[in-house]
């Protein structure tokens, strides 16, 4: 029994030596942009990528990465923070091409991939299938945070972003069916598939909706923001381990979750600081596991596989870049003729481009069982298909951006927005200097400060009529800014109504009016 325990405290030492070098690692890689002008032009997920390549160069080996890893600690609060930040209402706008882009294009993906290898490399039909599988999934992070960055239009963003959650869900469950085939625990045919469809995404839709109204109304009645932070994070890896064990989508529970958590629960039953605290956290636990996450990735690389297979690993490169581009142009045409909403070429070629693959490729292609045949090449070639996306498609999308003109008002309105705060700040303190009492201060003196920042707001206020002039197009940035604080002040009425018990618990669906809406 001591020889038991004195073995279990070697390894959680070890196991947290292990943790802290990796973290230590990711933190240093974070302050090289400050350091060096250079890496500034590098998305910060991608430097910690070719830092881990360096590493495996050496081979020094921080964590071995396993399915379990990636799948039930990383991927809930990446998932859950990124649903949390996207509107309800621009996901509505564009829920039509988003559902074609996670479903039909996971479809095609797979079909296409899939056969490609098949014909062309020669691979066994189930083989192929697993890789394309495994590579059906986006993971665009890197590429989003540079959107919002460049000013990249919302619509692109929110495109991408809502596309990389659903389809994250639907390739984990093509996967899940396409590796019970040959084990012998599937039936193959159009009714089976699609029961199983939607059993799985109903379960996550239902789990998570529940766990997600269910702690929205639970927040009305207190106001703790680290009870109500907790209760985000508890809810996230609750929702999928609970989604996974009903055989369900714990992908889709915990996306469902964080919709409604951060569209109508943050809105009722946080208030604004509340929300502020949350929303801080999650993207620091964000920043936190994408660190470790994509620093693994490239350590993780075996260079004497990626040789070996360097042919295939092309094969699949060529037939997933162009599977991408049938189903996002067709796709994106079969969109604009249902909704009449056009989705412009640039944008178009942008998500083409920009649909990376990451760490859900990389788990399910680990998650292979062992009995299987060619699961160390299924790995290997997924490793290499994601090494590509992540190098060559993660650096080129920035100048494509530039190409095709995509670029937005993001400065303008940074520059806008100081201006503002300046604005308001010296707001009060003139204010201050003219309400409040000020013993022992010299009147003149007072007065004297009353002067100089009485001229300091007139000459920002001259700054920002200027600036309005010059760039008509900020106008309606500050129209949405306006809206925005609106509906702030609105939803922070009516939860007050909720904690107050002035409005009853039955009435509460009358709150989801708030959600940002266009008015």
């Amino acid at each position: 029994m001591v020889i038991e325990s004195a073995i279990g405290e070697e390894a959680i030492a070890s196991n947290l030596k292990q943790f802290l070098l990796v973290l230590s690692v990711s933190l240093g890689v974070a302050t090289l942009p400050q350091i060096f002008n250079w890496f500034r032009q590098i998305p910060y997920t991608l430097l910690l990528v070719i830092v881990g390549l360096g590493l495996a160069v050496v081979d020094v080996r921080l964590v071995i990465l396993s399915p379990a890893l990636i799948l039930f600690i990383f991927l809930p609060p990446l998932l859950f923070e990124a649903a949390w930040n996207l509107k309800w209402s621009d996901l509505k706008q564009e829920f039509i091409p988003i559902c074609l882009y996670a479903v039909l294009g996971v479809v095609i993906s797979i079909a296409g991939v899939a056969i490609g290898l098949n014909q062309l490399a020669g691979l066994s039909l189930t083989t192929a299938l697993l890789i394309a599988a495994s590579l059906s999934a986006t993971d665009p992070v890197s590429v989003t945070a540079l959107f919002r960055e460049l000013g990249v239009s919302n619509r692109l963003v929110t495109l991408m972003e809502g596309e990389s959650l659903f389809n994250d869900g639907m390739a984990v469950v093509a996967f899940g069916f396409l590796v019970a085939l040959p084990l012998g625990n599937a039936e193959l045919g159009l009714q089976p598939v699609l029961l199983e469809l939607f059993q799985v995404v109903g379960i996550g839709l239902a789990v998570g909706g529940l766990i997600g109204f269910g702690i929205s109304y639970l927040t009305q009645r207190f106001d703790l923001p680290m009870v109500e932070q907790s209760l985000t994070l508890v809810s996230a890896y609750g929702t999928y381990l609970i989604t996974e064990d009903l055989g369900g989508s714990g992908v889709i529970g915990v996306v469902t979750t964080g919709l409604i958590l951060g569209n109508f629960g943050s809105r009722i039953g946080m208030n604004p600081r509340t929300r502020i605290i949350v929303s801080e956290f999650w993207e620091f636990l964000a920043f936190f596991v994408n660190s470790i996450v994509f620093l693994l990735i490239g350590d993780q690389m075996r260079f004497a596989s990626l040789g070996e297979n360097l042919q295939i690993i092309g094969v699949t490169v060529a037939a997933m870049i162009l599977m991408r581009a049938v189903a996002i142009y067709i796709l994106s045409y079969v969109s604009q003729t249902i909704t009449k909403s056009v989705i412009s070429l640039s944008e178009q070629t942008t998500l083409w481009w920009g649909g990376l693959r990451g760490s859900v490729s990389i788990a399910l292609a680990l998650s292979v069982p062992a009995v299987l045949p060619d699961r160390d090449k299924i790995i290997a070639i997924v490793f290499g298909v994601v090494l590509f996306t992540l190098l060559i498609q993660g650096l080129t999308i920035k100048p494509l951006v530039k190409q095709l003109n995509l670029l937005g008002d993001a400065p303008l309105r940074e520059q806008y927005l100081e201006m503002v705060a300046r604005n308001i700040a010296l707001e009060r303190v003139l204010k201050y200097l003219q309400t409040e009492q000020h013993p022992g201060i010299n009147p003149e003196f007072v007065r004297y400060q009353e002067k100089l920042i009485t001229g300091e707001i007139e000459q920002m206020q001259t700054k920002i009529d200027k600036l309005q002039d010059e760039y008509p197009n900020i106008q309606n940035f500050i129209t949405e800014q306006f809206q925005e604080k609106l509906l702030a002040v609105e939803a922070d009425t009516y939860a007050e109504f909720v904690k107050s018990g002035r409005l009853n618990k039955e009435l509460a669906p009358m709150l989801e009016n708030v959600l940002p809406h266009d008015r």
